[in-house]
């Protein structure tokens, strides 16, 4: 979920909708009232610092070696964050307020971190464990999606296997906004579900012929083969695909076309890595200009 804040009317509507969000994930009264209060502490730094450029807060759900609870993560394009540590002190502030924002914040989530930088904005986050950790896994998976303004659906959907052939990735945007883009890319993303473990170029070709009653989708697909050191992907529209490894970020390439109506050509490509792979894919609401160099540090971001 995204609230959007840009203005001083939205720090009561950040405090709604997360307190609603949490006790929809199964938090008890006490891990509400503490996730309102740093909903509200966001908000209003993202209002007194940032001002008409606004900011955001996310609230999802997280499942991971950290437990299992609700995350707040306010993201910003400010000026950033120029004493983290002085920041954290009760009392310090450059905007002539309290400055117990960020202390207020760090005390009531049991994970807290910090990424800022000068002249590119910050993001804080804020985790509440509802429960202890989930089992240990191969990956570590993040998602967020909203639905476009004005629709009650979001048009784009995603999924994930963890089958014998390696993590596997899917991401689809389906054609427009609404209802029938929600239903084009719920039933790829249920197609993709049932025949996981094909090959990734025979699976999109099924998931393009299914999708022929459908408006059509944009969409691909990323598999970590780990035996061979590469990454299988297969892309059909404008899903971007990202490789990133150290510090180094490749673009992978999509096939032209709308699965499910015009996909000339359906193939694969492969991306070697070394190390630990991060994988990235998005559809055309994000820039493809990412360059993971371009936020150094981002890996070893401050942590209570």
């Amino acid at each position: 979920m995204i609230t959007n804040i840009v203005d001083p009317s939205h720090v009561g509507e950040a405090r709604r909708l997360a307190s609603e969000f949490a006790r929809k994930a199964g938090g008890n009264e006490g891990q509400v009232a503490r996730i309102a209060i740093a909903a509200t502490e966001m908000a209003t730094n993202i209002v007194k610092h940032v001002g008409a450029a606004g900011g955001m807060i996310v609230t999802e759900r997280f499942s991971d070696a950290q437990g299992t609870g609700v995350e707040l993560l306010a993201i910003d394009k400010g000026q950033g964050i120029a004493n983290i540590g002085a920041s954290l002190a009760d009392g310090y502030s450059t905007a002539g307020s309290p400055g117990t924002g960020l202390g207020a914040i760090s005390r009531q989530a049991d994970i807290f971190a910090i990424y800022s930088r000068a002249g590119i904005g910050a993001i804080i986050s804020a985790r509440f464990a509802f429960a202890p950790p989930a089992p240990a896994a191969a990956v570590d998976i993040g998602v967020l999606r909203d639905s476009y303004p004005g629709e009650t659906v979001c048009g784009d959907g995603w999924a994930f296997s963890g089958g014998p052939h390696g993590p596997t990735l899917f991401v689809v945007d389906g054609s427009g906004h609404g209802p029938l883009a929600a239903h084009a890319a719920e039933t790829a993303a249920n197609i993709f579900t049932k025949h996981a473990d094909e090959d990734c170029t025979a699976l999109v070709e099924r998931i393009h012929r299914e999708l022929a009653p459908t408006r059509g989708a944009a969409l691909a697909m990323a598999r970590i083969d780990a035996d061979r050191h590469v990454i299988c992907f297969v892309g059909v529209g404008n899903i971007t695909g990202m490789l990133l490894t150290g510090t180094e970020t490749r673009q992978m390439a999509s096939n032209n076309g709308t699965a499910g109506h015009i996909a000339p050509r359906i193939r694969e490509f492969t991306y070697p890595f070394s190390g630990t792979p991060c994988v990235i894919l998005h559809s055309d609401g994000l820039s493809n200009r990412l360059r993971i160099a371009d936020y150094p540090g981002s890996p070893r971001a401050t942590h209570r």
